[in-house]
Parts: structure tokens; C-alpha cells; sequence
């Protein structure tokens, strides 16, 4: 089986900070009472960027020295494309001219980074591929409701990117993914409603609507499992592991995770103070933030949990 490993990573942040203090001033909270229940401090939002602009500067930095006609394969996880055809990910090809790359989109929400990294893995291992760049990006501010604050303090923006590339010793050492559709409505966002012929509908604007308390007992029981699965199929023991990249949804969620595992919380990497919960951006962004800390040979583990409910985990080795 050919094997594959990582050789490149990218990040895109938009200008400007929106911090607590400044949330503050247009609804009923405070930045203590955000940085206590989630760890949040502040969130990048977009002011002329989009989707495709995050994640082609992501791309550009996580392929800085690839020939773009060598990327055989582009996979973009997002919820908020900014057009729905063509895809983000046809844009990042013809933006990067990457024209023999197979580019499309996914919806696996804050798992979507995980999931399109199946795929790419695979792919390669397939032998369809040598080069798959897989990107995370999201303009969540678009979907979020500003008067919400139980979801507005919660939400940012960015892009992280990942290049896969085919190796003849494997650095993926496991995957474990799941979903459980029949608890999706705890977290969605709707699509624009139906209009034809036959039905009229005023439109409404769509946003981001969740049970947090629902959330949370999932994420703090779902993501210790598939940690635990990944590892046992890497042959890999916990005590081994150097560094946990967690989808940066909450801080205590993360803390959590670290107590039912039984390990030291500072092998749990944290950025969501400075960039809150990206969703399918937050582990390539935080990956490409904590790489500088890991040295050859390091095993890691990226996992991602949330709408679907999807949820993933990879073993990988430095």
C-alpha cells in the first residue's frame, strides 16, 4: 500500500479582530462572561475577503514551492461557500492553475477538514493521486445572527490548508470517522427555502441556529471514543502522542476531552482564543500554528466533532 504523509500547510486569517469588548457594545454580554464559558477572547471577520479569497492564500502557503501542476486533487470542507457553483474549490484551482487537479467542495461541517482528508489519503493510497491539497475555509459571519448570543460569541472566519503527498513510509498512521444524522438538528443552518412554479416563498435570511447544551454532552462523549478508535487502529499507545490538535469549538469541551482520557491538558493545542470556533478551518489552522513545536517523528492526533453530527479523528506521524 502506498503511503502517504503531510509536506505542506497554509493559514489565512481576515484583517480585522472583533474582541469580546467590542461584542459587547451591540449585545447583552461581556468579555469575561464569553471567556469563561468557551475560552474565546476574540474572532477574525471578514471585511472585503471572502471564502475563496481565505482559502486561496491558505493554499498558496501550504503548496509554496509545488509546481501547481503536480496537485492532483483539491477538496474544500466548507458550509459557507461564497457562490454555491462554481465550487470554492474550482476557484482555488484556477486561482493556484492547478489544471489537472480534480477540484470539489464538501459539507461535513466542523469535521469537514477530517473528512476531506479521508479522501485525499485514500485517494493517494488508491493510487489516483500523488499530490491532494485539502483545505478548510469559512465565512461564518455571513450565517451567524448578530442578536444571538448564544451562537454569535462563538463564530469566526479563516482558511487552513494541508498537502498531501504520496511517500514511500507512511506518515498516516489511522482514521476513525462517524456521523449520527438523527441528532443533525442540534446543530444547522438552513438552505434557501423552495421557490418554483408551484411554490412561493418570501425569502428569509438563514442562520446559524444550535443546542449548545446538546452539543457539548456529544462532542465530550463522541470525541474521546474516536481518538481511542484511531489509536487502537494506528497501534499506537495514548502515551505516545506528543500533541492533540482539537476542532477549537469551546475550551471546555477540550478540557473535558483531556480529563476522560486521562491526559495532561497541555498536550491539547489552543488558539481558539484568539480566532474562536472556525469550524472547518479551525485544525488546519491550528495544525499549521502548532507545527513549529513539533520535531520529525512526533505522533499527533487531529480530530473534528459538530454538524451532522460528524465527528473524526487522524493519527499522524511528524
Amino acid at each position: 500500500m502506498r503511503g502517504v504523509k503531510i509536506v505542506g500547510t497554509g493559514m489565512c486569517m481576515p484583517k480585522y479582530i472583533l474582541t469580546n469588548e467590542e461584542l459587547s457594545s451591540f449585545i447583552d454580554t461581556s468579555d469575561e462572561w464569553i471567556a469563561q464559558r468557551t475560552g474565546i477572547r476574540q474572532r477574525r471577520i471578514v471585511t472585503d475577503e471572502n471564502t475563496i479569497d481565505l482559502s486561496v492564500k491558505a493554499a498558496k502557503e501550504a503548496t509554496e514551492g509545488i509546481d501547481p501542476l503536480e496537485i492532483d486533487l483539491i477538496i474544500v470542507g466548507t458550509v459557507s461557500p461564497h457562490q454555491v457553483i462554481p465550487s470554492v474549490a474550482c476557484s482555488v484551482q484556477a486561482q493556484l492553475g492547478a489544471t489537472n487537479a480534480m477540484a470539489f467542495d464538501i459539507s461535513a461541517a466542523c469535521s469537514g477538514f477530517i473528512y476531506g482528508s479521508k479522501i485525499a489519503v485514500e485517494a493517494i493510497r488508491c493510487g489516483s493521486a500523488k499530490k491532494a491539497l485539502v483545505i478548510g475555509a469559512e465565512v461564518l459571519s455571513k450565517v451567524v445572527d448578530w442578536s444571538d448570543r448564544g451562537t454569535c460569541i462563538l463564530f469566526g472566519d479563516g482558511a487552513g490548508a494541508v498537502l498531501y503527498e504520496q511517500t514511500d513510509v507512511n506518515k498516516i498512521l489511522a482514521f476513525d470517522v462517524g456521523s449520527n444524522g438523527m441528532l443533525g438538528q442540534t446543530l444547522s443552518l438552513e438552505n434557501q427555502a423552495q421557490n418554483n412554479p408551484l411554490i412561493k416563498n418570501e425569502y428569509s435570511p438563514s442562520f446559524i441556529k444550535m443546542d449548545g447544551r446538546a452539543v457539548y454532552r456529544f462532542a465530550v462523549n463522541v470525541v474521546p471514543i474516536s481518538i481511542k478508535k484511531a489509536l487502537e487502529k494506528a497501534q499506537v499507545n495514548i502515551d505516545e502522542i506528543k500533541l492533540f490538535v482539537l476542532h477549537q469549538a469551546n475550551e471546555r469541551i477540550i478540557s473535558s476531552v483531556a480529563k476522560n482520557l486521562n491526559v495532561d491538558l497541555n498536550l491539547f493545542f489552543k488558539n481558539l482564543d484568539k480566532y474562536g470556533n472556525t469550524s472547518g478551518a479551525s485544525i488546519p489552522i491550528a495544525l499549521h500554528e502548532a507545527k513549529s513545536n513539533l520535531k520529525n517523528g512526533d505522533k499527533i492526533v487531529l480530530t473534528g466533532f459538530g454538524g451532522g453530527l460528524t465527528w473524526g479523528s487522524i493519527v499522524v506521524q511528524w
